[in-house]
């Protein structure tokens, strides 16, 4: 009878185990996935984030001296 216990014990051990495991790779998939999406983010919305913030300061460029190189 002991050892049935034994066995309880134990299977419920391993649950909590991959439990645990299953919020690490949940966690991880996550961080994985935003980490792309602000990768995304940061490359696509650098340039239209610097003209908009270019426009609200004084003097107010145009919008072709913001993009000129010079």
């Amino acid at each position: 009878m002991s050892s049935g216990a034994a066995e309880k014990g134990k299977a419920l051990a391993d649950v909590s185990e991959s439990a645990a495991e299953s919020a690490v790779r949940r966690a991880r998939e996550w961080s994985v996935w935003a980490m792309k999406k602000a990768k995304v983010v940061a490359h696509y919305g650098f340039i239209p984030l610097d003209i908009i913030v270019g426009m609200n300061f004084e003097p107010k460029p145009r919008l072709a001296q913001l993009l000129s190189p010079i």
